[in-house]
């Protein structure tokens, strides 16, 4: 069995409903605090022993590639400045071992075909899917506890949690029977149904490990709505041939996608900061209500 070490983070979305903030800069750069959203997912996957980190970029995602480049200027600066503390940080960004490659997205035609972009650097390997909307906190981390399902039973895995049943209609939502306390089996996947059609209210969330098979089925898929290629679609055709799980992620998820998701995870995540939590937490507690 092939182990997980390559991780496709698509990256080329426009970001608009946090416009005018991603008007010149990418969404997943924006800050929990003093770490971009971006840096949270790879930290994850460095966490589940995950060493290639593909990137399928878009226009305007320069400073994505630049975050996790040498900054030489950057660096000579803090260390001219006695800034060791903050000179190291910088430098040890990722471990040493850790791979980043980039992969334009020519058009923005939706996830599957970002997914699609990276077959020439995945080729036949199992590999990782991470939306860095998808803030994820867990121990250990959550693409870790997924590997470590993908491990035993060989398969696709995909990240599911329970959300509200108004809520259907913004996820791919999976009909799936239990296997065991966080696995269960899918046996259909709908993108964003009504509520009144959805076979469940099991979300699949930015987490997924995919067998190299998929890109067979999503050169297949018809383009949707919008002309976009989903990769619930290729899911869904990939079902036809093999079992994929849904796995329930041990963990806490903020939808940074979302306003209010980005706020709740500022406020969570700043009461935790090592530096100014304490702090932080105190002003809260006296804050108007």
């Amino acid at each position: 069995m092939k182990q997980v070490t390559k991780a496709v983070f698509p990256v080329a979305g426009m970001g608009t409903r946090f416009l005018p903030a991603t008007k010149a800069s990418p969404k997943e750069m924006m800050p929990i605090v003093d770490k971009p959203l971006i840096q949270f997912a790879v930290e994850e996957a460095v966490a589940a022993g995950i060493t290639d980190m593909i990137f399928v970029t878009g226009r305007s995602k320069r400073a994505i590639e630049d975050h996790f480049d040498k900054a030489y200027e950057l660096e000579s600066e803090l260390e001219r400045h006695g800034k060791i503390e903050l000179l190291e940080f910088v430098q040890n960004l990722l471990p040493k071992n850790i791979n980043c490659i980039y992969i334009r997205q020519p058009e923005a035609l939706g996830l599957g075909h970002a997914v699609l972009c990276a077959q020439p650097v995945i080729n036949d390997e199992p590999f990782a899917v991470l939306l860095a909307d998808d803030l994820l906190q867990g121990t250990p981390s959550v693409m870790r506890q997924m590997v470590d399902a993908f491990e035993y039973y060989n398969c696709s895995v995909l990240g599911v949690e329970e959300v509200p049943a108004a809520e259907t209609g913004r996820y791919g939502i999976v009909a799936a029977r239990p296997l065991s306390e966080r696995v269960e089996l899918i046996s259909a996947i709908v993108e964003k149904p009504k509520p009144e059609v959805a076979p469940s209210t099991l979300a699949v969330i930015g987490r997924y490990i995919l067998m190299p098979s998929i890109f067979d089925h999503l050169k297949r898929v018809k383009p949707g709505l919008g002309g976009e290629i989903q990769l619930t679609d290729g899911i869904a055709s990939l079902l036809s041939e093999q079992q994929v799980l849904a796995y329930r992620f041990d963990g806490e998820r903020y939808d940074c996608g979302s306003k209010i998701g980005y706020l709740k995870a500022m406020v969570d995540l700043g009461r935790r900061h090592p530096e100014v939590g304490a702090e932080f937490t105190a002003y809260l507690a006296g804050f108007p209500k």
